[in-house]
This record gives C-alpha cells, sequence and structure tokens, in this order.
C-alpha cells in the first residue's frame, strides 16, 4: 500500500492551499502524488452533503442529528475511494494526499455530541468507516491550528471577495465554536500532529506553515 496523508483543520485554516503547496513540493523531490478533497461536491455521491449544507434538511447544524450527517460523507468517501484513488494507493510508493476524511466527522460531528459521550462517538466513527466501509486508516493527519477568531475573519473576507454564500456551519458561530473545541480533543484523543498556523493575532504565512508540515513529513515518508 502507499500512504495516505490527511491535512485537516476548521473553515479558514488554508487546508486545500497547504495540500496544494505540499503536493508540488513532494512531486518536486520526485514523489508519486494524487490529491483528493473532500467532500467531492461535483459528484452525485455528495448530494445529500450539499443538501444538508444549504440548510435543506435544517437551517442549523443541529437540527440533523451527528450519525445521519456522518453518514452523508462517509458515502461520498466511500464512493471517492472505489472509483477514483483505490487503484492508486494500492501501488507501493503511493502518496495519497487528502484534504478533509474521516477526521471531518471527528469534529464537525463530534461538536454536536454531549460531551461524555464523544469517546464513544469517535468509536463508532472510526468502526464504521475504516471497519464497515473498508475505507483505509490515515498513516497521518496533519491539523491545522488555526486560532478561531482569525479564522472567521478569513471565513469572512473570502466569502465577501468570491460572492460565495456562506454554509449552515459557517453561519453558526456557537457551532463553530463548539468545533473548534472538539478538534481539540480529538486532536489528543486519535494523536493527530498539530500545526499552529498562528502568532499572536495574526496567521503564519503559508511558506511557515508549509515548512512545518514537510519537517514532520520527512520521518514518516523516509524524505532525504
Amino acid at each position: 500500500m502507499g500512504k495516505l496523508i490527511v491535512i485537516e483543520g476548521l473553515d479558514g485554516s488554508g487546508k486545500t492551499t497547504q495540500t496544494a503547496i505540499v503536493a508540488e513540493e513532494l512531486r518536486r523531490q520526485g514523489k508519486d502524488v494524487k490529491v483528493i478533497s473532500f467532500p467531492d461536491y461535483k459528484s452525485p455521491s455528495a448530494s445529500l452533503v450539499n443538501m444538508y449544507l444549504q440548510g435543506d434538511f435544517g437551517e442549523r447544524p443541529s437540527e440533523v442529528n451527528a450519525y445521519a450527517a456522518s453518514s452523508f460523507y462517509a458515502v461520498d468517501r466511500y464512493a471517492s475511494y472505489n472509483k477514483e484513488w483505490k487503484e492508486f494507493y494500492e501501488r507501493t510508493d503511493s502518496i495519497v494526499l487528502a484534504t478533509r476524511y474521516t477526521t471531518s466527522n471527528e469534529i464537525y460531528q463530534l461538536a454536536k455530541i454531549k460531551r461524555d459521550d464523544w469517546d464513544d462517538f469517535i468509536d463508532w466513527a472510526e468502526d464504521f468507516e475504516y471497519g464497515k466501509l473498508g475505507l483505509p486508516q490515515p498513516d497521518a493527519v496533519f491539523y491545522l491550528d488555526m486560532k478561531y477568531e482569525i479564522a472567521k475573519k478569513l471565513i469572512d473576507s473570502r466569502s465577501a471577495e468570491t460572492g460565495q454564500a456562506k454554509d449552515i456551519h459557517e453561519l453558526d458561530d456557537i457551532y463553530m465554536q463548539q468545533c473548534h473545541k472538539a478538534a481539540a480533543y480529538a486532536l489528543g484523543r486519535l494523536g493527530w500532529k498539530n500545526i499552529v498556523c498562528y502568532s499572536d493575532k495574526a496567521p503564519l504565512t503559508p511558506e511557515e506553515i508549509t515548512e512545518t508540515i514537510l519537517t514532520e513529513l520527512v520521518t514518516l515518508l523516509d524524505m532525504s
């Protein structure tokens, strides 16, 4: 099998930017890299995800229970794996670089669960996707740790510049703050690598963040 590396983080943390930069650097070093991203909004498999995020099942995230919403995202990953990257992943020395993965359910959906039940939900999510659905487990998860106040400004700026409407997650400040707490718990519980992406009240540059990620990857990928 190859390696599955996940770049995870809350909205506004720079996941897509970092995935692209890291992939470019790995290819420059001669690595065989495939980039994937979840949800796969253009695929029919993400139809329920799109409906959920645009509020078809309820205007607030809490109106769709964590297990139902998790299943929407899991099915999208199942379809993507079997149709798009399973064969590539099964090749020796391949690297699959994912923006979001099962790990997103262990943040966004975990935030809907009572604190006393967080461990049970994480165990369920891991068993459902890696056990029942047969998706591969990541070899490493890099969590882009961006302070909530900074991330919110970046989300607002992106929305204003692109005209892209915010989804039901981004519109709910209380929920997003709870997601940050859930992420901090999942980070420790599951052994993700924490990549601090800010200094005081300002984000680090993309280059500074990439340098930290690549330093962590050296050992994992046996890069010289």
